[in-house]
């Protein structure tokens, strides 16, 4: 990354290039104003400021920095084996306290893949082992430390319905062993939840003493709202069984991996759940991954349904997300839904779009600068800023 502190309130102007903004306006021969980490000014009639720094796109296309809405980056580390695998806590089925920001280690590798290619959001999400997992965030994909970062800290709780925590709870003789047992657990969860809160309530008013509880804490965002519950569901009746729930306890669900949404679009339509599809490409390594398809996203999104295209890195990797769009669109997803869903509608599902997702005035100055169509295998990425800095 490149940067002069005595400078940083220097303006720099990307000039001379096709600004697609995600917010239904394009500017051919474009300018970009960046002021320190902000976007100020963009369009094709911009005064540039005397001592501007200018940075001469020459005709090449900028985007917002790509959004990823569904990974394991740092916390699932790729290149180090088990010393670095800490997004599972196989130890108690339901675990809402964890935090995936608690374990993140910003020096992976694979942060560097994604930046590199144009990724500059992520959200990192601890594993699928627990019906209950702990807290997601949404990072930006630079950083020294991870406080540096992030963007949102909590942007869901995650939880787990299917294979995953039945497979690996289940061969320990521990519930949950099925699919009953899961369901059952989640609810239990949230009505433990909801009497923590109703105690709490009640001695509040009464000013007596009341012990925290993190797990408990952690459960009442989704209750009042304050985040969803991202839940991971690939089998139609698992995404039925969340929805289900969610319209029980009425809270708010975002519906991770979806696989098999597209055979229930009237349930999902009906229900106006986000969901965030993938990841499509690869094999089909277990059982409910059998209808794995790149139509389901644009299925569902042309029933209107928000939809966000997710990489599940590193399961496959984030660096490729333009790639996975541009195979849902060939599957026939419409071109701009497609970039919608690896930008501004994973911004939008996790609340952070007043800051990434497309270039607007007063958002943060993450740009891709391609040197062709953003969605094309043979394109490369020229230039990469975050935060207003160029990385290199």
């Amino acid at each position: 990354m490149i940067i002069n502190k005595e400078r940083r309130d220097i303006i720099k102007a990307i000039t001379n290039a096709k600004i697609i903004t995600m917010e239904d306006q394009t500017y051919n021969n474009g300018t970009i104003l960046i002021k320190e980490d902000k976007i100020i000014d963009l369009g094709n009639e911009i005064e540039v400021p005397k001592d501007t720094e200018i940075i001469d796109a020459d005709g090449k296309v900028v985007m917002p920095g790509l959004v990823d809405g569904h990974t394991h980056l740092g916390i699932g580390e790729e290149d180090i084996g088990w010393a670095g695998q800490d997004f599972n806590e196989k130890s108690n089925p339901i675990s809402p306290q964890l935090r995936a920001l608690d374990a993140i280690n910003p020096r992976e590798s694979g942060f560097k893949d994604a930046y590199k290619n144009g990724v500059t959001t992520v959200m990192v999400a601890p594993g699928s082992v627990n019906v209950i997992g702990g807290e997601c965030s949404a990072i930006k994909t630079y950083g020294k430390t991870i406080q540096e970062m992030i963007i949102k800290q909590t942007v869901g709780i995650k939880a787990a319905l299917g294979e995953n925590p039945k497979r690996f709870y289940g061969t320990k003789d521990k519930s949950p062993y099925t699919r009953m047992a899961i369901a059952s657990l989640l609810r239990e969860a949230l009505i433990k939840a909801e009497n923590y809160l109703n105690e709490k309530t009640t001695k509040k008013i009464k000013d007596e003493y009341f012990p925290i509880d993190l797990k408990q804490e952690q459960l009442l965002k989704v209750l009042k709202k304050e985040c969803p519950l991202r839940v991971h569901a690939h089998r139609a009746d698992d995404i039925i069984t969340a929805i289900r729930i969610a319209e029980e306890f009425d809270i708010d669900i975002v519906i991770e991996h979806c696989t098999e949404g597209h055979l229930i679009t009237e349930e999902l339509t009906s229900a106006q759940f986000p969901v965030m599809v993938g990841p499509s490409f690869g094999g089909r390594s277990k059982v409910e991954l059998k209808n794995k398809s790149f139509k389901t996203a644009g299925i569902l999104s042309r029933t209107g349904v928000q939809v966000g295209i997710i990489s599940d890195h590193s399961v496959t990797p984030t660096q490729y997300l333009p790639l996975y769009a541009a195979l849902a669109i060939k599957a026939g997803m419409d071109k701009k839904e497609a970039l919608k869903a690896i930008t501004i509608n994973p911004a939008k599902i996790m609340g952070i779009d007043d800051r990434v997702g497309s270039i607007k005035i007063g958002k943060d100055a993450d740009l891709v600068i391609f040197d062709g169509d953003p969605l094309a295998i043979m394109t490369e990425v020229y230039k990469v800023f975050i935060n207003g800095s160029e990385i290199t």
